[in-house]
């Protein structure tokens, strides 16, 4: 199953609309936005996303597709069969 990111349209004052063109483009994830995720404080402050329903924040949008990215990566090997 592929990993769902989710952002918030009123979040883009803090650059998360360049994040979710830059992870859109992106074959490995889904990504979906929404006009409200219902988190005002953390939208106020800083730039944040969920990615399978787990909110992830970080001081710079650049900072937050990191995050997102070893989230993504995390959820990736959990997914992966051993090889055994």
């Amino acid at each position: 199953m592929r990993p769902i990111i989710e952002l918030c349209v009123n979040n883009v004052h803090q650059g998360t609309d360049q994040l979710m063109k830059r992870l859109a483009a992106l074959p490995e994830v889904d990504v979906i936005e929404y006009g409200c995720l219902g988190n005002c404080g953390e939208c106020f402050l800083f730039p944040y996303a969920y990615v399978n329903g787990e909110i992830v924040a970080a001081e710079t949008a650049e900072q937050l597709y990191d995050v997102i990215m070893e989230q993504v990566r995390e959820i990736q090997a959990w997914e992966q069969p051993d090889a055994d």
